[in-house]
């Protein structure tokens, strides 16, 4: 299996630089961080977004595409690329949780970028488990995406990446996000890491989310008016708040 990689020569004169290791969310891939390249974060950091087995074109797992199976893939890149710290989008903050459990892993912050923390945010990734195989789910998927573009123009260029993913992949990863979410509280399983900073805007988060973050004392960063894709659509705002985040860690 070759991992795909984004702009992983970004800051290549500055090796010496602490690594930030970018992960998207379901069905979405690396150049959703693309234009973090030009924001003072890229100035301070070395910057290592990556595209998933399955999605974005890149090559899918030989087994099965699963949450921890993706963890084991994350693990091993941030052994390679000594990141200690991750920026998880959505689903990838689940993965990007049960990577930095795994012996050895050099994991010790995860910024989650709106990351699933109750069974209600597997917006996307859990409707998968309605379908009987992937074909199916992929053409419901995108149909519906293709529905939220008339009146959110911002899920255009998602809807363009997702449909670059291995069909049986996404279904995979969406059947298995709905069962973790349903056994557990990712929210739950992502707060065991040792520094966590959870950056979201309110009106993006479900109900049961926001009454999740206002019982649980995870460290919170407010992005206000930002959509679900804060690096594409605010991505200067989005680096200030995250370099405020580490800053005071």
């Amino acid at each position: 299996m070759a991992l795909k990689t984004g702009q992983e020569d970004w800051n290549k004169d500055s090796k010496q630089k602490p690594a930030i290791l970018f992960v998207a969310g379901f069905g979405d891939g690396a150049e959703m961080f693309d234009r973090l390249a030009k924001t003072e974060l890229a100035d301070h950091y070395r910057l290592a977004p990556i595209d998933l087995p399955g999605f974005a074109g890149a090559e899918p797992l030989s087994g099965g595409t699963t949450l921890e199976a993706l963890a084991d893939v994350v693990h091993q890149v941030a052994l390679q690329k000594s990141a200690r710290i991750i920026a998880a989008h959505s689903v990838a903050s689940i993965i990007a949780s049960l990577a930095a459990r795994r012996e050895g892993s050099p994991i010790n912050t995860i910024i989650s970028l709106e990351g699933n923390l109750t069974a209600q945010d597997a917006y996307f990734s859990g409707t998968a488990a309605d379908y009987p195989n992937p074909e199916l789910f992929r053409e419901a998927f995108l149909a519906r995406l293709d529905e939220m573009v008339e009146t959110q123009s911002i899920i255009a260029r998602y809807r363009k990446i997702a449909a670059k993913a291995d069909p049986k992949a996404l279904w995979e990863l969406g059947c298995d996000a709905r069962r973790f979410s349903e056994s557990c509280e990712p929210g739950d399983v992502l707060s065991e890491t040792e520094n966590v900073i959870y950056l979201y805007n309110p009106e993006n988060c479900s109900n049961s989310s926001l009454e999740w973050l206002r019982t649980n004392s995870m460290r919170q960063i407010r992005m206000e008016g930002a959509s679900h894709w804060p690096s594409v659509d605010q991505p200067e705002t989005l680096s200030a708040k995250i370099l405020e985040a580490l800053s005071s860690k």
